[in-house]
């Protein structure tokens, strides 16, 4: 009879259960502020340029366009974004943060840097830099092969 596939050595197992891993903690470290990890990366990529645009913010925190509108609608819900149509394309819309939008995610930083240090406290500091680095190497790699297609 033949073997079963091992997934549990397998790469996209893995990498899920260690991005399940990352979520939960995250969720853990904000449990007083209701912000998911999308929400809190937009949060970041909207006060460093503001005025970004649906598709390249989406983009940015490499989400899928479909869904981060439902995600911009929650954060706008809560007073967090600003949606306006481009004034040139009135299809486009742009995003801000807003001042309490900016406030809560400046608010979160140590809970997420707590959240990033028990992601990563399995591990020793050498072998957290050696991880960070085959991930973006990783990931890299799959990007520059999905831009040449």
């Amino acid at each position: 009879m033949p073997r079963s596939f091992d997934f549990e050595r397998a790469p996209g197992y893995l990498m899920r259960r260690a991005q399940q891993w990352a979520v939960a903690l995250f969720m853990e470290e904000t449990a007083d502020v209701d912000v998911t990890p999308v929400q809190f990366a937009m949060l970041h990529v909207l006060i460093a340029a503001p005025g970004t645009d649906q598709v390249t913010l989406a983009r940015r925190v490499a989400f899928d366009e479909a869904t981060s509108g439902s995600v911009i609608a929650r954060l706008e819900a809560k007073g967090w974004v600003r949606r306006e149509p481009d004034t040139i394309d009135r299809r486009r819309k742009l995003l801000w943060a807003t001042s309490e939008g900016e406030a809560v995610a400046q608010s979160m930083k140590r809970a997420v840097r707590r959240a990033q240090k028990r992601i990563m406290s399995p591990l020793s500091g050498p072998e957290a830099d050696q991880l960070m680095n085959l991930l973006d190497k990783l990931v890299s790699g799959h990007e520059e092969t999905a831009a040449r297609n």
